[in-house]
This record gives C-alpha cells, structure tokens and sequence, in this order.
C-alpha cells in the first residue's frame, strides 16, 4: 500500500512540474519588441517548450535593444 501511494505521489508531482512551467503567451507588445529578431533567427520554429525564447537568447548579441529587454523580463519573470 505505501508503494502505491508512493508512486501515485511521484506521479502526480511529475505531472505538476510542467503545469507549474506553463509558459503564457507574449503580448502584443513583446511580440512587437521582437518580430523582426524573430523573422531573422527564429523563423519555422515551432512556439511552446521555451523553444523561441531559447533561441533569442542563442542570438542575445545580436537582437535589437527592444527584443532583449524583453528577453531579460522574461527571464526574470520565469525565475519568480
């Protein structure tokens, strides 16, 4: 009995994890600061699992001084 409650446990917690890791969607300012970025290192990747964000972040030296200020707010928003 302890192990079932055990693994119903670890698997509700496993479970848990990505909903506490939900991204939301950018506004539409954000998306503003950082479309053209985007469309220049970005562009085809599927959004969700922070794939977008990784890849600005991959090309942080070059993004527009909007794009990284967004970039940073959201880092330490995710953070939080």
């Amino acid at each position: 009995m302890k192990m079932l409650a055990t693994a119903i446990l670890f698997t509700l917690t496993i479970a848990a994890v990505p909903a506490a890791q939900a991204q939301r969607l950018p506004t539409d300012e954000e998306r503003a600061a950082c479309q053209a970025d985007y469309d220049k290192f970005c562009i085809g990747l599927i959004p969700g699992g922070g794939r977008i964000i990784a890849c600005l972040t991959r090309n942080y030296a070059q993004l527009a001084d909007a794009c990284k200020k967004m970039v940073d707010a959201y880092k330490a928003e995710v953070k939080e």
